[in-house]
């Protein structure tokens, strides 16, 4: 429950750094969203490498 209620605050909190870069500079913003995307990916990755 708790997990689940901070993955959903990260989310949200992502959401509006990378809406207001994107408000400020929209290029900027996409680039944003591309390098967090891949380290969400990255670290996913590494969570299931670690569980096996």
């Amino acid at each position: 429950m708790v997990n689940a209620l901070l993955f959903a605050l990260e989310v949200v909190f992502v959401l509006a750094v990378v809406a207001g870069v994107g408000m400020w500079s929209v290029p900027a913003g996409v680039v944003l969203a591309g390098v967090l995307g891949l380290l969400a990916v990255e670290r996913e990755q590494a969570r299931r490498k670690g569980t096996t």
